[in-house]
């Protein structure tokens, strides 16, 4: 039965049932159940569809929220899913892991006191419908074009430009260091975030539609950036960012410190079955250790509530600042305190104790004084504040930088800006190198997965043009 909209003067706000953090301790299934169809329908006609929709405004793929939200009140889902899949390559994904109460939901005009549409949870529910109706389709060409792309990195930018690419007609070809498509969405998100067949899924429908994937290829060892520009009429660089930011205190090269993209990936191979040394030996692992965190951002999350379901004997999150300043979700520090997490507030490392490993951190009490220029608070040391926390593993969550890519990719041509990203034209998306393009983390550094859906929808287009452009010719000359 349809709903009317405007419902959330008699509809209170309800999130899809959580699962009980004594259960979902012992598991990596996801943490919320789906939706019912009454529900979703329910929550979705709580929408006001307002004039100037701030959901969509906010979102970086500007989704017409709105209007498929109306269609699911309306039990028009598969009509809901062909808008929510016009403007976003992954709608599955964003619904599950984007961080909505600081984009979409976050900015709804529904006034205080009626709370929010639940628009993630809606989203999700109207592409897994689609999934098990068989409504959603691999990718096919509307006709064949002449040209060839390739594309570096089988992340959410490089895979969302392949597909608009591949539709557009194009012969594309997605080259990646790891044995899997997905990048970070299948090595560094736990499971309890996104099931791996989400993303797995994904890649089989790609190569079903026709798009070549050349994975356990590393750029400059087993194929150099130069053969890649005489082989293709257009190349695109989306590698994202892997290089973690490093602490600089005493101990930090101690034993059982390590990086967080390293535990993460070690935890989810794991998972997905791969030997793992690292893991086994228990260098990775973090059962009946205790373990902090440190960092406040949605890696660290993914840290502190991987070493939950690991088994550790206890889990401690240290951050800088408070918590209304925490640039992770709201919501993953919620379930993390459900699930056993301590948080240490206005805290930073200031040693890594032990004697051939670590077995402690030295930490010291902040508190937030003046803003700078930027207006965000400067974080001060409270003098005599010092305090210790038990640690025999320590997990460095404090972002990520660029690797060195002309190094890597051995082209020194290629440039980079002062912060170690590739520069580009941000018109064209074009580098210095003729019909090298770059999008997603490695231009704007380490973000959100659905900016690099933006990227890579937007460096598609702009591949399109330089190749009409330039009549289909090839990018340099071949040798």
């Amino acid at each position: 039965m349809a709903e009317k909209m405007l419902q959330f003067v008699r509809l209170q706000q309800r999130q899809p049932d959580k699962r009980d953090a004594s259960a979902r301790r012992a598991d990596w299934d996801e943490v919320y159940r789906p939706y019912v169809a009454e529900a979703a329908a329910q929550q979705a006609s709580r929408c006001s569809q307002c004039g100037v929709p701030f959901c969509q405004v906010h979102c970086p793929l500007n989704n017409n929220i709105p209007d498929w939200l109306k269609l699911t009140a309306e039990g028009r889902l598969e009509e809901a899913y062909e808008v929510a899949a016009a403007t976003n390559t992954f709608p599955e994904i964003c619904g599950r892991i984007c961080p909505q109460d600081r984009l979409c939901e976050g900015n709804c005009v529904i006034e205080k006191g009626f709370e929010s549409v639940t628009i993630g949870a809606v989203e999700q529910y109207i592409t897994d419908t689609a999934w098990e109706k068989g409504w959603v389709k691999p990718p096919r060409p509307v006709r064949p074009r002449d040209g060839s792309i390739g594309i570096i990195g089988a992340g959410p930018a490089g895979m969302a430009a392949a597909e608009r690419l591949h539709v557009m007609g194009y012969r594309v070809t997605i080259y990646d260091r790891h044995d899997r498509a997905g990048g970070l969405m299948i090595y560094g998100i736990p499971n309890f975030k996104l099931e791996k067949e989400v993303v797995l899924r994904r890649h089989e429908q790609y190569v079903e539609g026709g798009i070549r994937f050349e994975l356990n290829t590393a750029i400059g060892r087993d194929v150099t950036l130069g053969e890649l520009r005489r082989k293709h009429d257009a190349v695109l660089v989306a590698t994202g960012v892997y290089k973690a930011r490093d602490i600089d205190v005493p101990g930090a090269a101690l034993p059982g410190v390590v990086a967080a993209l390293d535990f993460l990936i070690a935890s989810n191979r794991k998972g997905l079955g791969d030997s793992v040394p690292d893991f086994d030996s228990g260098a990775l692992n973090a059962e009946g250790r205790h373990v902090v965190v440190v960092g406040g951002g949605d890696t660290a999350m993914d840290c502190v509530r991987t070493a939950v379901r690991q088994g550790a004997a206890s889990v401690t999150c240290l951050y800088r600042r408070d918590r209304a300043n925490m640039p992770g979700s709201m919501r993953e520090v919620k379930n993390a305190e459900e699930e056993g997490v301590r948080f240490e507030w206005l805290a930073a490392p200031e040693a890594f104790l032990g004697k051939g490993a670590v077995a402690a951190v030295r930490a010291q009490r902040m508190h937030l004084g003046l803003a700078d220029a930027t207006g965000r608070q400067q974080v001060e040391p409270i003098a005599g504040a010092e305090f210790e926390v038990k640690a025999d593993l320590v997990i460095k969550a404090l972002g990520f930088d660029p690797e060195d890519l002309p190094a890597a990719f051995n082209e020194p041509a290629l440039p980079v800006t002062r912060w170690g990203t590739l520069k580009v034209d941000h018109r064209t998306m074009m580098t210095a190198l003729p019909g090298v393009f770059a999008a997603g983390d490695i231009v704007r550094g380490a973000s959100l997965v659905v900016w690099g859906i933006r990227d890579g929808r937007d460096v598609a287009e702009q591949i399109h043009h330089y190749i009409e452009a330039r009549g289909a010719a090839p990018a340099i000359a071949a040798e």
